[in-house]
């Protein structure tokens, strides 16, 4: 009888334990993350480059063709195919060129996102464990949370932390 009564007093007092759980909104975590907002600024850059440098190559390479129009009205039939045979097959190797500069810059851009979004996962669970929660739930856009009460939201202090540690 006193095993019994134990064990009951043992089962109230941890069904009465409550879990210490909070939640995130990833949107918004993301969106004032100041690492992913200078990595986007990094790569904006880098796309704009690469649009101006792909627009003067086009631009060029239509100057050339009209060029070849006139030039090719001079010219006998066969020797015009054959220069404007040419002059695809240049055009398909600098469109293939200016595709895979922007496949890699999107790679590099991807690359460097799932790495923040990693550093952001570690510190998440690294701030949960450290102030005793059992769950921290993702919210936002495609999140878990469909609502949360204000005191369990943990968005602000974590980009504050994330942003205090991207600072050092």
């Amino acid at each position: 009888m006193k095993n019994l009564i134990l064990i009951f007093a043992i089962a109230l007092l941890a069904s009465c334990q409550q879990e210490k759980i909070g939640y995130v909104d990833n949107v918004k975590l993301m969106d004032e993350y100041q690492q992913k907002i200078d990595v986007e600024s990094k790569f904006k850059v880098k796309a704009d480059a690469l649009a101006k440098t792909r627009d003067s190559i086009s631009q060029a390479f239509q100057f050339e063709a009209q060029a070849f129009q006139t030039k090719a009205q001079k010219m006998s039939q066969s020797k015009a195919q054959e220069e404007y045979a040419a002059m695809q097959q240049r055009g398909q190797i600098i469109g293939q060129q200016l595709q895979q500069q922007d496949q890699q810059l999107q790679m590099e851009g991807q690359t460097e996102m799932d790495s923040i979004v990693s550093k952001v996962k570690k510190e998440i669970k690294a701030y949960g464990q450290t102030n005793g929660y059992s769950y921290i739930l993702g919210g936002g856009d495609g999140g878990s949370v469909l609502y949360g009460k204000e005191a369990n939201d943990l968005t602000d202090k974590i980009v504050k932390l994330l942003n205090d540690k991207y600072k050092k």
